[in-house]
């Protein structure tokens, strides 16, 4: 099970380019370096199971999260290139693909988000990630958000699963956000829908949440 991840949430204009790579070698480098280790022996005993924590933002990206979801779609590209070559030896490959977790890890990040210093972005920017970003955020994991249980249930359905699924949702909230993407293929009706959500409709947004 490979599980370990760093975050990031912000404009891009703030976040220096060693801070980047530092999260791109932990959350995606870090879990090629655990497959390279594993999966030789498990092709010579043709049998075993990786089980990757990935995100839903592997799958769709999310507005001031541009690194972390880079990171994300990095982990499910490189998973879903192996996959094939790994069902060959009779290796399964799943990733778990959770929404927000209320962890620590998270609190500290946002609070964390909340101190920074935005001066190297726009007065517009910082605006849109302090007053829209942020609030909006509480109210997306005060209302969405799973427990770390939560996600260890679901991983632990995922190890038992006589036939292993490749990628796993734990959170049905998602679903539809995610389907967006698959509907048009252009990209034009999830950018416009999130368009729309952030900028047009958040207090809807915020009120549906609640």
């Amino acid at each position: 099970v490979s599980n370990a991840g760093v975050g990031m949430a912000g404009p891009l204009e703030c976040q220096s380019l060693a801070a980047m790579q530092s999260l791109m070698d932990t959350n995606f480098f870090g879990l090629v370096r655990l497959v390279k280790e594993v999966l030789p022996d498990m092709k010579r005993r043709r049998g075993g199971h990786i089980v990757v924590i990935s995100s839903i933002m592997g799958l769709q990206g999310i507005v001031f999260n541009d690194i972390y979801s880079a990171s994300k779609f990095a982990v499910e590209g490189f998973c879903e290139s192996l996959v094939v070559q790994a069902l060959r030896f009779n290796v399964a490959i799943s990733l778990v693909e959770p929404g927000p977790v209320v962890t620590e890890f998270e609190t500290k990040l946002y609070e964390e988000a909340e101190r920074a210093d935005y001066s190297r972005t726009d007065p517009e920017t910082a605006k849109i990630f302090t007053d829209l970003y942020l609030r909006n955020s509480r109210d997306v994991f005060a209302s969405l958000g799973q427990t770390p249980e939560d996600i260890a249930e679901h991983t632990l359905r995922v190890i038992e699963a006589a036939r292993p699924p490749f990628r796993h949702q734990t959170n049905v909230a998602y679903t539809p956000m995610a389907a967006l993407k698959h509907a048009d293929p252009s990209g034009a009706l999830v950018t416009d829908a999130f368009y729309k959500l952030v900028f047009k409709y958040d207090a809807v947004l915020r009120f549906g949440l609640r």
